[in-house]
């Protein structure tokens, strides 16, 4: 595991997310709102995937450092999370509601899709070009696969087809959010600890 447990066991909450570009994305929102989650005693651990999320409840969760834990997922991660919150002793046929209630949210198919639908594609277009990247986007639209689909799915794939770019642009996403329109897994995450 590639994480600073020392960090984590000290503090009072655990936000566990999929990967860097969640925990991006989440350090922004805190920050735009004028959280220092450190300071607060809250640590956002990215697990390097979904699956790895039972060994992170083992180690922090009730039957490890009891740490009061929270948690991001993306749709198709949602009975993977389930599961291990069941099997960590958290709860039996936990729905969404009750996976709400101990603080885990899932989002409406990931979290570039609600970054993306919280803005609009517009939107997500300036940002895109305030980057210098709208060329690449352009091109990337131009490909025969690309042709059929919308432009939000557009946007999606291109935030996905390099190393780095999802962090930096759940980061960028998020400065350019209004934030009354906070996509709500992301909102209530953050709320929650």
């Amino acid at each position: 595991m590639d994480f600073d447990l020392a960090t984590a066991a000290q503090a009072r909450a655990v936000i566990l997310v999929e990967g860097t570009s969640d925990q991006a994305a989440l350090e922004a929102l805190a920050e735009r709102r004028g959280r220092v989650l450190g300071a607060q005693g809250i640590a956002i651990v990215p697990m390097g995937g979904a699956t790895n999320i039972g060994r992170f409840l083992d180690l922090l969760g009730p039957r490890g450092l009891g740490v009061r834990l929270a948690g991001l997922c993306d749709a198709d991660e949602e009975d993977c999370f389930r599961r291990a919150l069941q099997r960590a002793g958290l709860g039996s046929c936990l729905s969404r509601a009750r996976m709400e209630a101990l603080g885990f949210y899932v989002c409406a198919g990931d979290l570039e899709e609600e970054l993306i639908r919280a803005l609009g594609a517009a939107s997500v277009e300036q940002v895109i070009r305030a980057q210098g990247e709208i060329r690449s986007l352009r091109i990337l639209q131009q490909q025969p696969a690309q042709r059929g689909h919308s432009p939000e799915q557009q946007l999606h794939r291109f935030i996905g087809t390099r190393s780095g770019r999802k962090s930096q642009y759940a980061r960028l996403l998020v400065g350019a959010l209004d934030l009354s329109r906070v996509p709500r897994p992301l909102d209530r995450v953050l709320t929650d600890v």
